[in-house]
């Protein structure tokens, strides 16, 4: 009777947070603003009092206004939202079924529905909450000024919640904000799921909701913001990172996440004293290569045009990913006299990673030596610096996107320089410094922020499954279903 007494009060208390989760995200959202059109009488006095200015002013005044006018005028091109509509497409299907299926291939058969389910219910959770009010607070640009850092240099307003004012003809750049923002949202998507890796096997579906829904507009949010927000954003502006696809916004940031996740909710029963083989790396190997094809929407699609840039960060990504693939491999044979499947789809995951931030300014040779550095990097952070330090981060999400976005970002500000084959004209001691600051504020940004959200959702519900459920699996214990029924 006790047991079932806890039972009923365990599940009211997963109803109540829902509950008010749903609650808090509806009035953070706030009402969305709504812009009042001009009246058009005032319109037309406006323009006809423009029109005497320019006469005044003589006829090269005028046509050099023309000018400015249609330069700052921003024109829809068909082949930029072909590209990024595919870009979109590519990147969603890293999630959904690319990270699902790398994941699940690494878990053990009673958890591998567990890990399936929970990226295929955060596409679902981020979608709505990115639309409600996660766009809002990553690209709203109200308050911010160019140099100058103030609140909104930090996290956006809510004057587009509820994507207010977002309409069929809105423009960001040359493709359809409606584009822009799903491109956006399939980011917000995949890092919480990342993060999810660090504790598989062992935190409770529930709490795995929670944590991912209040981090995903807590911490992912205000990084976004300070990375990609404009004139006055943090990174991007006031320090001067370089972070062209998510160094910091999303690899540092989930692997930092997982990193806090996976010490707090503690070791999977049996770990290192018992084997914990992936079930199926024939199910990896297919989801780690549709990672490597997604990538390109990834980074090539971040240019957000269909241009030359757009074309060689297409190139490093491959170069980048194929060497240190190769790396990790020679690596693991020399080390233990055979190379594993295992090994190579993780190298270059890891090549993915590190080039993240690097794609849209180094060239191919900058690609090879980062590709070289994180194959190498990231085989230690899995192997040797895991096991030293204890912690069970079960399919090394920190120690392949924590520690290949670091070596990516700070390469960066070596590589992007023009001198090594970059684009950019930049002082690399300067630049590795400002690569160095955001690395450092991204992750006591994400590491405290994570870990107070993980104690907030242990006291709600409770981080971690009992152990019976665990030993039973996920699968049966979370969803009282099996992957396999054979």
């Amino acid at each position: 009777m006790q047991q079932q007494s806890a039972s009923q009060l365990t599940k009211k208390r997963i109803r109540y947070s829902i509950v008010g989760m749903l609650i808090l995200m509806l009035l953070m959202s706030g009402v969305p603003s709504f812009i009042m059109a001009q009246d058009a009488p005032e319109q037309e006095a406006q323009v006809e009092q423009a029109e005497e200015t320019q006469a005044e002013e003589g006829e090269s005044d005028e046509a050099d206004k023309d000018d400015e006018e249609e330069a700052e005028t921003a024109t829809l091109v068909a082949g930029d939202t072909a590209w990024m509509l595919t870009a979109t497409a590519l990147v969603l299907f890293m999630t959904i079924p690319g990270l699902a299926l790398f994941y699940g291939g690494l878990v053990r058969v009673q958890n591998v529905l567990s890990v399936l389910m929970q990226c295929f219910a955060l596409t679902g959770i981020i979608t709505v909450l990115w639309i409600v009010i996660g766009y809002s607070l990553a690209f709203n640009t109200a308050g911010m000024e160019a140099g100058k850092i103030t609140f909104n240099s930090f996290i956006g307003g809510l004057g587009t919640a509820f994507l207010s004012g977002v309409g069929v003809d809105s423009l960001t750049l040359s493709i359809p904000e409606t584009v822009f923002v799903v491109f956006q949202m399939t980011f917000a998507i995949i890092t919480p799921a990342l993060i999810a890796g660090a504790f598989a096997e062992r935190m409770k579906f529930s709490a795995m909701l929670l944590f991912s829904a209040v981090w995903s507009l807590i911490v992912y949010a205000p990084l976004c913001h300070m990375a990609w927000g404009g004139d006055g954003a943090l990174f991007g502006d006031i320090i001067g990172a370089l972070d062209f696809a998510g160094g910091n916004v999303v690899h540092i940031n989930a692997g930092v996440a997982a990193l806090v996740a996976c010490i707090l909710v503690g070791k999977r029963i049996g770990y290192q004293t018992t084997a914990m083989p992936p079930h199926s790396l024939t199910i990896t190997v297919v989801g780690a290569s549709m990672l490597w094809v997604g990538w390109f929407g990834f980074n090539a699609g971040s240019q957000l045009a269909a241009d030359g840039t757009a074309g060689m960060a297409m190139l490093v990504t491959q170069v980048s990913t194929a060497t240190a693939a190769v790396t990790w491999m020679f690596i693991e044979w020399i080390k233990h006299g055979k190379p594993s499947v295992l090994g190579i789809v993780t190298g270059a995951v890891g090549g993915l990673v590190a080039i993240t931030p690097a794609s849209g300014t180094v060239g191919p040779m900058g690609a090879l030596a980062i590709g070289f550095a994180s194959g190498a990097v990231c085989f230690w952070g899995a192997t040797s610096l895991k096991s030293k330090l204890g912690y069970d981060d079960s399919l090394d999400a920190f120690g392949v996107h924590g520690i290949g976005g670091i070596v990516g970002a700070l390469l960066t500000g070596v590589f992007a320089s023009t001198a090594l084959g970059g684009s950019e004209e930049i002082m690399i001691g300067s630049q590795v410094w400002a690569q160095f600051l955001s690395i450092v504020i991204t992750i006591v940004w994400s590491g405290g922020l994570s870990f107070i959200i993980l104690k907030i959702v242990d006291a709600i519900v409770g981080l971690r499954v009992e152990e019976d459920d665990e030993r039973m699996g996920l699968d049966l214990s979370q969803h009282n279903e099996r992957g396999y029924n054979l």
